[in-house]
């Protein structure tokens, strides 16, 4: 898509907030809903208005992954809002399959260049999670699969179950890049921050790139990658924390 729109910005009004791009309202993929938020989430739809202003002449989906989970959480993830509201429960069942293979939970006994990193990033999360919600997590050092106890999956469980559409859409973002349902749990209740989140999230690439260097144009893209969309997921949750 090329860029139509000369410029992006927030129509302030007593119900809200809304991202305009030039004299029209921003939708949602699906065309459905209007990008609009509460006063108190003034930032995120100015910070939403910017990733807009910041596009070039073409459209790069991958520079909107703050639009993206909203988009996400508005069409899909609001039972209010979705066609199908049988979608969040789906999307909830597969974030929790992230938890019982969670790479964090997995521990290694060897070189030293990788357990350092485990226990600098990986143990105070699982530190965290524990103390938080008052449940056991379960880890290994073995070639085995870990199970987790079946209190702490339905704890957990509950947790996101409570969570609204946009801050669900954030955990899904956060789980899917970091590939860990504890790191991402941890950056959307800013446990962790984004540069602690992506820290967690590759221990055991920059164990690698410790060992045996970095690979060009792969581990720096991932490094940005990471980084930019925990960013995103901030953005969206900040309010919360305010």
């Amino acid at each position: 898509m090329k860029r139509f729109w000369k410029h992006a910005w927030v129509k302030e009004e007593q119900d809200g907030c809304t991202v305009m791009l030039d004299k029209r309202n921003l939708r949602t993929p699906n065309g459905r809903h209007v990008v609009k938020f509460p006063t108190k989430q003034r930032a995120l739809a100015y910070l939403t208005a910017a990733e807009w202003e910041a596009q070039t002449e073409n459209l790069k989906s991958h520079s909107l992954p703050l639009t993206s989970i909203i988009a996400r959480g508005m069409d899909v993830l609001d039972p209010a809002r979705a066609e199908d509201p049988a979608i969040r429960e789906q999307v909830i069942d597969k974030l929790i399959t992230y938890f019982d293979t969670d790479a964090t939970c997995y521990h290694e006994e060897y070189p030293e260049s990788l357990t350092s990193l485990q226990d600098a990033h990986w143990k105070p999360l699982i530190a965290w999670a524990s103390e938080t919600y008052n449940v056991q997590i379960n880890t290994t050092t073995g070639i085995f699969a870990v199970k987790q106890p079946a209190e702490t999956r339905s704890k957990l469980r509950s947790v996101v179950e409570e969570m609204d559409a946009l801050e669900l859409a954030a955990l899904e973002k956060a789980i899917m890049s970091s590939k860990s349902f504890l790191v991402g749990l941890a950056v959307v209740k800013g446990a962790l921050t984004v540069e602690q989140g992506a820290q967690a999230a590759h221990v055991e690439m920059n164990a690698q790139v410790d060992r045996w260097g970095e690979v060009e144009d792969s581990h720096d893209v991932e490094r940005e990658y990471i980084r930019q969309t925990l960013g995103a997921v901030a953005a969206v949750v900040m309010d919360k924390r305010v």
